[in-house]
């Protein structure tokens, strides 16, 4: 990023208030209306139109786009029904204003099905403010002109004029309050394969994230953490860093010690160099054994979260009875760009450059930090390279921050992929402790499930409910299936391990549970997988046509080669269902590999369809990459893995051909940024029972014990 790129002049630019035109306000909820830009006001919204005299479009989004494609879904709604030639459009992130947007953060797949409608409103908005213009220049009534393709027309005398030409008296209308919405039959964006707005500046260079921002006068920053969770700085001597060329500073702040540089790799030496004591973590060497032990100890002292029926008695009575303890690890995020931040604290306001899926709560930590009121702080989001949830927690912010304070000078905060690794949130751990029952008919009468996991929501500090965190029980409470005996149970361990929300939550580890220990269940009863699980779902059509196309297109029941076996898994999350059938190959070595993984896809209405194949086969490299080999082992009270060597993720010769079946047929739009990863590891991990009959109840699967 050049130094011009964050002049004021730029800034006006790219947020509209630079030159002539209409720029539009519109509600979204919490956001206040706003007046029309000036050359020297820009305004700021939650989500807006700006249309130059130079026929320019522009675009500003909200949220942040991390590879999910919000630039161009979100565009594709407001240029819909605009109607405006695709070609010109311009889409740039927002910069922060909680006045304009109410609370702005991007995660849990909201994106475009809570803003679906609204873009649409404000966009039909801007096209009757512009017809209005228009025919009052001719002195015609607005009903007999309309737009088309940025110019609007009078078919009758065939005058037409460009929205470029009437902008400036379209500013200064009042906007609708209820303008009228094109039916779908008149669609030609929503629901066509547009291409990305984001791809061609990534792919020649011009696109800027977090790594790229350079201004006079910023330092580089690396800080020295604790190396157990928990841990604090117990004494340093910043001489021998300080003797490193190009490191200018070195002082302490609350994650550990920074050294500030001229350059990262000065940085990097200066921090290898420091000399450092640390005081131990809160519970002294900690590792993945006594953790195990802790949460298995937990696991019966849990809240009840669910309660149907009588369990006891049902599993007292039951003609087969099931029990199984499933484990995941913990998880890095693993983004392919590091976590940073450049923040430059000066006595007037402070201004943040970075990557972050949260930028209010960003204002929020530099005013706490500063005492600067929020207005004075400033957010600019840049590309992101790789969210899944982890840029939400924003400590690379507090980081930035406290450093620039403290050092009186603009600091970009790097994060090594090391730091990444084990200075990071992680998916929580899990131990889940499962009771079943089968009547005579091999029908299941009672189901239990007790579950103990670190609090992601006790962890950020917030009050649980009755004891239960909603995000860990996910896919466990609202188990679909009619059993009349349910019962589910959580506990907190309240361990020091930092955890946060992952790509798809609580439902990344609990429909693996759920979907392996159904499919047991399925196999005791000597019952198909699929329709086990249809005879089961009477009551959730959704997912039963799911599993339906899934199978049919998998080719469900064929015949396949010794050590291969296809297994299949379905879910609901994020006000979408999917269902995924594996197939997978196991070697004589016991090494799994996965060729082909079919996705059935129920996201209510389709956007762009190329944003849900794209997401689809990122959610299965995702998840396949955590199933088969990821996990954050914990010794001596820290993380152990810290790159891409020990913590690998899937290559390009063992991606599996993903196929995507999109189902729309009228439901409410749901989301798809985080969907295609819950599913993936319970159809991999039963379809390697069906390959090897052998149960996978601990992940990652690594290699497979073969019967001899």
């Amino acid at each position: 990023m050049s130094g011009r790129s964050l002049t004021r002049r730029h800034f006006l630019e790219v947020t509209g208030g630079a030159g002539a035109g209409l720029v539009l306000a519109f509600h979204l909820p919490g956001a206040r209306r706003l007046a029309a830009a000036t050359s020297e006001q820009p305004v700021l919204l939650n989500a807006w139109i700006r249309i130059g005299t130079d026929e320019s479009v522009t675009f500003l989004v909200s949220e942040s786009e991390m590879g999910q494609g919000v630039l161009t879904s979100m565009s594709m709604l407001l240029a819909e029904e605009l109607s405006v030639d695709w070609s010109g459009v311009r889409a740039v992130h927002a910069p922060a204003d909680r006045k304009a947007y109410g609370r702005q953060s991007t995660g849990g797949s909201t994106s475009v099905r809570t803003n679906y409608e609204r873009l649409r409103v404000a966009g039909a908005a801007a096209r009757e403010m512009l017809v209005s213009a228009a025919a009052a220049a001719w002195g015609l009534p607005a009903a007999e002109c309309r737009a088309q393709q940025g110019r609007v027309v009078h078919g009758a005398s065939g005058r037409s004029v460009t929205y470029g030409a009437v902008a400036d008296a379209a500013a200064a209308l009042e906007p609708p309050s209820d303008p009228a919405l094109r039916p779908p039959s008149e669609f030609t964006l929503i629901g066509t394969r547009v291409p990305r707005i984001d791809t061609p500046p990534k792919v020649d260079g011009a696109a800027a994230f977090g790594l790229d921002v350079s201004m006079p006068g910023m330092l580089t920053a690396l800080v020295a953490r604790p190396p157990a969770f928990g841990g604090s700085v117990k004494r340093f001597d910043p001489g021998p860093a300080l003797a490193v060329p190009g490191v200018r500073r070195v002082v302490e702040i609350p994650a550990g010690v920074v050294v500030a540089a001229d350059s990262f790799w000065s940085a990097k030496k200066g921090r290898d160099a420091l000399d450092v004591e640390w005081e131990p973590g809160p519970l002294g060497p900690l590792s993945d054994e006594r953790i195990r032990e802790i949460c298995r100890e937990k696991a019966g002292e849990g809240r009840t979260a669910r309660d149907d029926g009588d369990v006891e008695a049902a599993l007292a009575s039951a003609a087969t009875r099931l029990e199984a303890v499933y484990e995941v690890p913990y998880l890095a995020h693993a983004t392919m760009e590091p976590m940073n931040c450049t923040a430059d604290v000066r006595p007037d306001g402070c201004d943040i450059w970075t990557g972050t899926q949260a930028q209010t709560s960003a204002q929020d930590i530099a005013s706490e930090i500063t005492g600067l009121p929020v207005e004075r702080i400033r957010v600019r989001t840049m590309m992101l390279g790789g969210g899944f949830g982890r840029r939400s927690r924003n400590d690379f912010v507090r980081e930035a921050v406290h450093a620039s304070k403290a050092l009186g000078a603009p600091v970009k905060v790097v994060f090594t992929r090391e730091d990444d690794m084990r200075a990071g949130s992680y998916r929580p751990v899990a131990w889940n402790q499962l009771s079943a029952g089968l009547d005579e008919a091999g029908r299941p009468i009672a189901w239990e499930h007790r579950i103990a996991s670190p609090s992601i929501l006790r962890d950020l500090g917030a009050r649980l409910e009755n004891g239960i965190d909603a995000t860990a029980v996910e896919s466990a409470g609202n188990l679909p299936y009619a059993i009349p005996n349910l019962r589910v149970t959580y506990a907190d361990p309240e361990l020091p391990v930092p955890v946060h929300f992952w790509r798809s939550v609580g439902n990344s580890q609990n429909v693996y549970v759920t979907e392996c220990f159904l499919d047991e269940l399925a196999e005791a009863a000597a019952a198909d997988p699929v329709e086990f699980r249809v005879g089961l779902l009477a009551e959730h059509p959704r997912r039963v046509r799911a599993l339906r196309r899934a199978a049919e297109t998998a080719g469900w029941g064929r015949a396949l080669p010794a050590g291969h076996g296809l297994g299949c898994a379905v879910s609901e999350c994020f006000g979408s269902v999917i269902a995924q059938v594996a197939e997978v190959a196991v070697a004589d070595d016991g090494s799994v590999r996965v060729p082909r993984v079919v996705c059935a896809v129920d996201c209510g209405s389709v956007v762009n369809p190329d944003t849900i194949e794209a997401q689809m086969e990122s959610g299965v490299v995702y998840a396949l990459s955590a199933t088969l080999f990821g996990k954050i082992s914990i010794a001596d009270g820290g993380a152990v893995e810290g790159n891409f060597d020990d913590h690998p993720i899937l290559r390009f010769r063992d991606m599996p051909r993903v196929e995507t079946v999109i189902i729309a047929e009228g439901d409410p739009i749901g989301g798809i940024g985080e969907l295609g990863v819950p599913a993936l590891a319970p159809a991999v991990c039963n379809a390697v029972f069906a390959a090897t009959g052998r149960r996978v109840r601990r992940l990652p699967i690594g290699q497979v014990a073969i019967p001899g």
